[in-house]
């Protein structure tokens, strides 16, 4: 934790856009308001998966922005096995599951946002496999690990609920691709619910961050009814008991 407030990681999101663009750094659709894509992805992808930690991993958990799209995409060219989640978690099998053994079209296609719908098989929670590397979208990053994504909450969540399901341990290992510009040489708020990165990859360089303590599992009291309400399988764990 830090001394800024929650509040103040607009600030930082804001700076990062404003730098990206000025920068002449992003590319379409545009950094404001989004996991920003990136002048150098397939660079940043390409050195992700020299490194030992990617190929040591058989089942990836990617996030679905476009910035992370090369990273998908030599996934699947790599033989690996890769979930995304559902926008919002909104299904009751918020996860889709490509698999490059029965996936027919490129690898580009069935890893875009459009392709992976219809390439990629829905699974719930409790028909996932252990994860080996997850790969999150961020907006703002330290050479610490601390992140700030883009303010929806949905990374933070996912992780929760795999890690409370088992299949994310305290060694699983999280990576974030982005732009020189989006790493920051300062402290960065965060919260109970936050989790830190253990690799930052951008085009020029891999940055080795620090261990540190990840949450164990879903902060109820961080999330409202309505929240609750709109994902599904957010209401059958407390349906379960498994707010308590």
């Amino acid at each position: 934790m830090t001394g800024h407030q929650v509040g103040d990681k607009q600030v930082f999101r804001e700076r990062v856009w404003r730098d990206l663009k000025e920068q002449g750094a992003a590319r379409f659709p545009g950094a404001q308001g989004r996991i920003p894509n990136f002048i150098g992805a397939e660079a940043a992808a390409r050195r992700l998966a020299s490194l030992p930690e990617w190929t040591g991993a058989r089942v990836l958990k990617c996030n679905p922005d476009s910035p992370q799209l090369p990273v998908r995409t030599q996934g699947l060219k790599d033989g690996k096995r890769i979930y995304m989640a559902v926008p919002r978690l909104r299904e009751e099998r918020p996860f889709l599951l490509l698999d490059p053994e029965v996936i027919t079209e490129s690898s580009r296609k069935a890893a875009s946002i459009k392709g992976s719908s219809a390439a990629g098989r829905p699974v719930a929670l409790g028909e996932m496999e252990p994860i080996d590397l997850i790969v999150c979208g961020t907006v703002a990053v330290n050479r610490s690990g601390a992140r700030i994504g883009k303010g929806g909450g949905f990374s933070d969540l996912e992780f929760a609920l795999a890690r409370q399901a088992g299949i994310v341990t305290a060694d699983t290992v999280i990576a974030t691709t982005v732009q020189q510009v989006q790493v920051l040489d300062e402290e960065l708020p965060e919260t109970d619910h936050d989790f830190r990165v253990d690799l930052v990859v951008t085009p020029d360089e891999v940055i080795r961050c620090p261990g540190s303590a990840r949450p164990e599992g879903i902060f109820w009291s961080h999330l409202d009814d309505s929240t609750i309400q709109s994902i599904p399988v957010l209401r059958a764990l407390r349906e379960e008991g498994g707010s308590t």
